[in-house]
């Protein structure tokens, strides 16, 4: 039985997010994030993230908690013992390491939205589509692009399929918008992928 199986079973729909420990520069980011949590709880969908109650992470954390949702936290015991842990969940779950947050979060997720962030944004986010690349999930993955803070991102996934290092139909895997309800619309409507082949399929 896996540590997801142990969690309390819900047909809930939830949404993984990634997103910055920090609010950014831009006070978009920040209406984003409050924009999402509670876009999420209207709609009666969970949220899973990393667990802070700092930067966008609290603010989305707050504000789905705010209008009455689920959000469910995952993170790692060290940044727990540092105290930027939100002790206001529904459910935090403490891990012990990286690499198991970010399993248990996709386990517990059915689809994944990244907003503005910093290297842990970049690397969880690029890290489940590499995942979706290869097979092992075909959950919608979506980025809210607040004031094109994605854009260069964007154009570097592009640049890639131009050089022949990444195929068109995996770079079909990154849905995008500018708004919040857009994006999960287009999530809600993403339909359940096929694995999509890579080298091993010789495609």
């Amino acid at each position: 039985m896996t540590q997801a199986d142990q969690l309390v079973k819900s047909d809930r729909w939830r949404v993984c997010l990634f997103c910055g420990s920090s609010a950014g520069r831009r006070p978009e980011y920040a209406q984003a994030a409050s924009s999402l949590g509670l876009e999420l709880a209207q709609r009666g969908f969970g949220l899973v993230y990393g667990g802070a109650n700092v930067g966008l992470m609290g603010i989305a954390a707050d504000a789905c908690l705010s209008a009455g949702g689920e959000v469910t936290g995952v993170m790692p015991r060290l940044l727990v013992e540092k105290e930027v842990a939100h002790l206001g969940l529904s459910q935090l779950h403490v891990v012990e390491s990286m690499h198991q947050r970010k399993a248990l979060m996709a386990e517990l997720s059915d689809a994944f939205v990244a907003l503005p962030g910093g290297f842990g944004t970049f690397d969880e986010l690029c890290e489940i589509l590499t995942w979706a690349q290869l097979g092992m999930h075909s959950k919608p993955v979506g980025l809210l692009n607040v004031s094109g803070y994605f854009d260069a991102l964007l154009a570097l996934f592009d640049h890639a399929v131009a050089e022949g290092l990444l195929k068109p139909v995996h770079r079909e895997l990154v849905l995008t918008d500018s708004s919040v309800e857009g994006l999960l619309n287009q999530l809600e409507q993403a339909p359940q992928r096929a694995p999509v082949g890579k080298w091993l399929d010789k495609i």
